[in-house]
């Protein structure tokens, strides 16, 4: 009888769910290298040469052929690791179960034979990676595998097995496509589909199609360090404003009279000019914001309230705020991320802080202001130490010119 299969259905729409979690509002580019485990888990749909397994099976038994059927889907799963060498290429081993299928005749005089098949084996595969956006990537892969075939025929009424439990295995092509997003540095997800070409336990072979969804977990601090994970830090420099050296006042000049009038002294003249101060004032954004986020921490806005007191007092002319992001991820990225810190910071210090928004301005500096050295924080050094070296990178730059009153 058919070997009918219903519980993948419930496997998948599980799944499902992973698809609705891809809409996360952040975008994860992939530039440093990183290794990753994968778990799939879809359905597969064999292909068998149905007429030449039957007639292997019955040899010469004085039977007739009066039909045949074939189950062939399943529930296939696959563990996978993998090293992600840059954004547009990684190799992946991997384990994988394709899942049952089953062929089934029957025959006059009346009797039946079925044979059911399980695939399970191991593959190498070069995947290749094409970034359509910050948050979404087309997936390619080609590779090998090794796979054995193992069946279990059974038969009634007139027909007797031939080979009741034949295998094979064999080494042969594997390939896919797909599409994957990058939901958070430590978590991808893919939907895809691949072909897998296996023997069929006899001398045939069966061609499987899987269809996943997959989980992906990078390790070393997620994927290709292109977000980094912010911890509190501190507020890396105290605000204080001073008051700057005024010009020496000159002395009063009188000029002789003139003649037939008389003589005026002439007014003292106005000090002169002097250009307001500067103060720059640094927060690291770890200081500021969570996680790859541009909304303010409760920390970070005490440490604002802080600022903000400290500047009430001041005359100032101009306030600007800049937003600054390190190497990691996009230059597109990088720029979108800094400007809606800054952003950020200026409201709240105008919503909070009191202070005048028409003489405050914000700016997005992206990657193109570095504190670091290249030589100092290669990108050869693994993802958590590349990360903690270009934290000075990180930081919201608030330049105050203005003076004591």
């Amino acid at each position: 009888m058919p070997f009918a299969r219903t519980h993948h259905h419930l496997a998948l729409a599980s799944l499902g769910t992973l698809i609705a979690a891809a809409f996360s509002p952040m975008a994860y580019a992939q530039d440093a290298a990183y290794p990753y485990l994968g778990l799939s888990l879809g359905q597969s749909n064999a292909s068998h040469t149905e007429q030449g397994i039957v007639a292997r099976q019955l040899g010469t038994q004085a039977v007739t052929v009066t039909g045949i059927s074939a189950d062939r889907h399943d529930t296939a799963y696959k563990v996978a690791l993998g090293y992600q060498f840059n954004r547009y290429m990684a190799l992946e081993a991997s384990f994988f179960h394709l899942g049952k299928s089953s062929v089934t005749a029957t025959t006059t005089p009346a009797g039946t034979l079925s044979n059911e098949f399980r695939v399970q084996g191991g593959g190498l595969d070069a995947v290749g990676t094409l970034p359509l956006s910050e948050r979404f990537s087309l997936l390619g892969r080609v590779g090998g595998q090794y796979a054995k075939t193992r069946a279990t025929a059974n038969a009634t009424g007139a027909v007797t097995v031939v080979n009741p439990t034949p295998s094979s295995r064999q080494f042969n092509y594997k390939f896919g496509a797909g599409v994957q997003y990058a939901v958070s540095p430590g978590f991808l997800v893919r939907a895809e589909g691949e072909q897998y070409r296996v023997r069929d336990a006899f001398d045939g072979h069966a061609r499987i199609r899987v269809y996943s969804i997959s989980a992906v977990f990078p390790f070393g601090g997620g994927a290709g360090s292109s977000r980094r994970a912010l911890t509190p830090a501190q507020y890396t420099q105290p605000m204080a404003m001073t008051t700057p050296a005024q010009a020496p006042m000159l002395a009063p000049v009188v000029v002789a009279a003139l003649p037939a009038a008389q003589p005026r002294p002439l007014s003292e003249p106005a000090p002169a000019a002097v250009a307001p101060a500067l103060r720059r004032v640094s927060f690291s954004a770890e200081s500021l914001f969570g996680f790859d986020q541009s909304a303010i921490q409760p920390a970070g806005r005490t440490k604002l309230d802080v600022f903000a007191r400290e500047v009430v007092g001041t005359q100032f002319e101009v306030i600007v705020i800049e937003g600054h992001a390190d190497r990691l991820g996009s230059t597109a990225y990088n720029q979108h991320l800094s400007l809606q810190r800054a952003d950020a910071v200026k409201a709240y210090l105008v919503a909070t802080g009191g202070l005048d928004a028409s003489k405050i301005t914000s700016a997005g500096m992206g990657e193109g202001a570095p504190t670091t050295r290249l030589d100092d924080c290669k990108d050869s050094l693994p993802t958590a130490a590349l990360r903690s070296c270009l934290q000075p990178d990180r930081r919201v730059d608030v330049v105050v010119q203005g003076t004591k009153p």
